[in-house]
């Protein structure tokens, strides 16, 4: 049982303590979790824009198109192009697209993981000392590949319990929320050893870890409200030093 109120100052003196550093490695945190989101947001928006306003005039620009006329557009198109240079050209998008994901994929895993492990261990070190971005490093040494294999497993496992019910990817969240902290202070972990630790002491706290979380949501409301610059400057590096104060609470609880 830990006291929130407790946790949330602990975690305002520290990040008061080291401000600037703090938001420079929140803003980190936030391009890594929300910039590819927002980027494909608004690729899709432009998209239906573009496809939106092709829609509304016809080859000679005289009103809307006539949905009737499209297979007969497709099947000139086909005579003019040909068949089989059609599907070479739709196999080469498609291609490319396969082969976007998979370096956004890799790139995940062994860069954008990492990196994030990193800055939790910046706010854990924060919370006894004002802490140097330096210490975002500890993502890549001394044991990158082990941070690697065992982010890499705790998000495909999350990701298999997503495919039965959202309840159960939710507590699953809960319970593997500590695997970065717990892989940062112990480099020496292989594979689910993180995992089954993390699982193991979040027993009897998934609850309250969740009631914690809500009790943000004010803050998050007065991010949206100012278009993100309080989130910025204030809301993200503040719950990031909370949730590390969250952290060392539980773990000195399970120590005994």
């Amino acid at each position: 049982m830990f006291d929130r109120k407790e946790l949330k100052a602990r975690a305002k003196a520290a990040f008061k303590a080291n401000y600037w550093r703090c938001v420079v490695v929140a803003l980190i945190m936030a391009m890594i979790f929300g910039g590819g989101a927002s980027g494909g947001k608004r690729k899709v928006q432009q998209s239906f824009a573009e496809n939106e306003q092709i829609a509304q005039y016809d080859y000679n620009g005289n009103g809307k198109l006539d949905t009737d006329e499209i297979p007969a557009m497709l099947e000139s198109l086909m005579q003019d192009a040909g068949k089989e240079a059609v599907m070479i050209a739709v196999g080469i998008v498609f291609g490319v697209i396969a082969l976007v994901g998979a370096i956004a994929s890799l790139l995940s895993i062994f860069v954008i993981n990492p990196l994030s492990l990193g800055c939790d261990y910046f706010f854990l070190k924060n919370s006894d000392y004002p802490a140097e971005i330096g210490e975002v490093s500890r993502g890549f040494t001394p044991a990158w590949w082990n941070n690697v294999v065992t982010l890499f497993l705790r998000g495909l496992f999350l990701m298999l319990w997503g495919l039965l019910f959202a309840f159960p990817a939710v507590i699953k969240a809960q319970s593997y929320r500590l695997v970065p902290y717990i892989q940062a202070e112990n480099p020496d972990l292989r594979g689910t050893e993180a995992i089954t630790l993390s699982r193991r002491m979040m027993n009897g706290h998934k609850w309250e870890a969740f009631v914690f979380d809500l009790s943000f949501i004010g803050w998050y409301i007065l991010a949206a409200m100012t278009a993100s610059i309080a989130g910025v400057l204030w809301v993200s590096p503040y719950k990031a030093a909370a949730d590390a104060e969250l952290y060392k609470a539980i773990r000195d609880e399970y120590r005994g």
